[in-house]
């Protein structure tokens, strides 16, 4: 039942996130723009150019081989998968995500954003990054209340389209399949599943 009077609801606040990424994107182009004006006035514009161009061609073959490796490493995890071994766990810092953001940053145009790339191409640099993220996820998971994105893998639910949440599980009888004129796919009995 709802009454005349409106309910009032806290004014949501804005997250840091979304004030401080606008103001690093901003300051990360002009430092971006004055430094490569910097190597321009001390070098020239050709080496510039060539800098430039050498990055991005240094970050396509970068990313070029991250994602064949990634395409051999799923390729691999599948074959086993229907051998029914279990897969073989990676060590922290050899997967391919960082390797391709590495190769990200150095296609960006830019001094920085190449000497980043660089830097993320070392090992020991992408082991660390990829051991605090590690940590800092499974922190956040566990430290999240109830449905919410922390809990997702633990409940099924069915979401309908206007906003009602019907939590339930599936209970499958199998039966033997009758066999005759009333074993058809109206007769309501045993049907077999969709998938093999």
């Amino acid at each position: 039942m709802t009454t005349g009077v409106p309910t009032q609801t806290a004014p949501r606040r804005r997250s840091p996130a979304r004030t401080i990424l606008p103001l690093a994107v901003a300051a990360w182009l002009i430092l971006e723009i004055w430094l490569l004006g910097l190597v321009a006035g001390a070098a020239g514009g050709g080496t510039v150019a060539l800098l430039l161009a050498g990055g991005m061609v240094l970050g396509v073959v970068v990313m070029k081989r991250a994602g064949r490796r990634a395409f051999k490493n799923l390729t691999e995890t599948f074959q086993q998968a229907q051998a029914g071994a279990a897969p073989t766990p990676q060590q922290p810092g050899t997967g391919n995500g960082l390797t391709m953001l590495a190769g990200l940053l150095l296609i960006v145009p830019g001094l920085l954003s190449d000497a980043a790339g660089l830097f993320l191409l070392l090992p020991p640099v992408r082991a660390w990054i990829s051991r605090r993220t590690a940590r800092a996820l499974e922190r956040k998971m566990a430290s999240a209340p109830a449905g919410t994105f922390g809990d997702a893998f633990q409940q099924a639910r069915i979401h309908y389209p206007d906003g009602k949440v019907v939590q339930g599980e599936v209970v499958r009888e199998d039966r033997p399949q009758q066999s005759g004129p009333a074993s058809g796919p109206d007769a309501g009995g045993y049907r077999p599943p969709l998938t093999p």
